[in-house]
């Protein structure tokens, strides 16, 4: 089953994995570490497909020690990265493992981000994204966000500029976003176990 939820730090090395791919300035695991573990501020999202390998003969004996029917796995599909700071939710990261590209999931952890964003009360969504970037350029759009500026140079591995975009966000506008959140799980068929759940405590 898919689903989304808090990242963890044994998604750690999956996630930096999906990074490499996908960023020419990949964050280290250490980073990611401090995010889950260590940050107040941090809202770190997966989208995992989760199962419980089933096991029979001799190894069902081991369920009570073990917690289930098998081996529980996760493969992370895609994330996000939020930072919430009084009135401003930061999106600092999004991306999907490239098997999974092209089937709107990154859709699925941006919603899923400006609805934590809703949750917890911040006023206004922001990001950055390379100004060459059309295809996450459209979905932001799509969602409301509009260019507010641009950050020459802000790549530091090519020196392209980034746009900086801005979501606001309002109360009135929730109705056609949960509509909208509807629409996406039943086309993916996903649990929500993130955009209105507790955060898992900071580990000192």
């Amino acid at each position: 089953m898919l689903t989304l939820r808090y990242m963890q730090i044994g998604d750690v090395t999956q996630v930096v994995a999906i990074d490499k791919y996908s960023f020419e300035t990949p964050w280290s695991a250490r980073s990611y570490v401090y995010e889950v573990k260590n940050s107040n501020y941090s809202h770190m999202v997966v989208l995992a497909l989760e199962e419980e390998k089933r096991v029979s003969g001799w190894r069902r004996w081991l369920r009570p020690f073990n917690g289930g029917n098998g081996a529980h796995r996760s493969q992370i599909i895609g994330y996000g990265g939020l930072w919430h700071l009084v009135d401003e939710a930061h999106i600092s990261t999004i991306a999907t493992h490239p098997q999974w590209r092209g089937r709107g999931l990154g859709e699925v952890v941006l919603a899923a981000m400006i609805r934590r964003a809703l949750t917890l009360n911040a006023a206004y969504v922001v990001l950055e994204v390379r100004v060459s970037n059309i295809v996450a350029q459209n979905l932001y759009t799509k969602y409301g966000f509009y260019v507010v500026g641009t950050k020459a140079g802000y790549y530091r591995d090519n020196d392209e500029d980034a746009y900086d975009m801005r979501l606001n966000l309002h109360r009135d506008m929730r109705p056609a976003l949960d509509e909208r959140w509807r629409a996406l799980q039943a086309k993916h068929g996903f649990r929500d176990l993130y955009t209105e759940s507790q955060r898992p405590p900071v580990v000192p």
